[in-house]
């Protein structure tokens, strides 16, 4: 179980990542662009690509689902009482790399 100060840390734990509002809720932003939200204390939003949604979805089918807006499969809901800490950073690394641009990602690949 992980709660959202703890999903708010993890997530500002990759460089370069902010919290900054989105639409009034807390969001993490890395080069300006959106990697994860929290729209509420029990879920937090990551955005992912397709695949990684619907693979972490097969492998965390009580804590994770699809969100749609649309027609477009675009996050992954975490709901984080039913995740831990250690599958929840990995999801949050997954979308933090997804957004952040390529000489950072290599700077964090070659200081870990």
């Amino acid at each position: 179980m992980v709660s959202d100060v703890t999903a708010s840390s993890l997530a500002l734990a990759f460089p370069d990542a902010v919290e900054a509002p989105y639409h009034g809720i807390p969001a993490f932003k890395v080069s300006g662009k959106m990697f994860a939200n929290l729209p509420d204390a029990d879920r937090m939003h990551l955005i992912l690509d397709e695949e990684e949604i619907r693979g972490a979805v097969s492998l965390f089918p009580g804590a994770c689902e699809e969100v749609w807006w649309g027609k477009e499969l675009a996050a992954l809901r975490v709901t984080l009482s039913e995740i831990d800490e250690d599958e929840l950073r990995g999801l949050l690394e997954d979308a933090w790399r997804r957004r952040a641009p390529k000489k950072l990602v290599q700077r964090f690949e070659s200081e870990g």
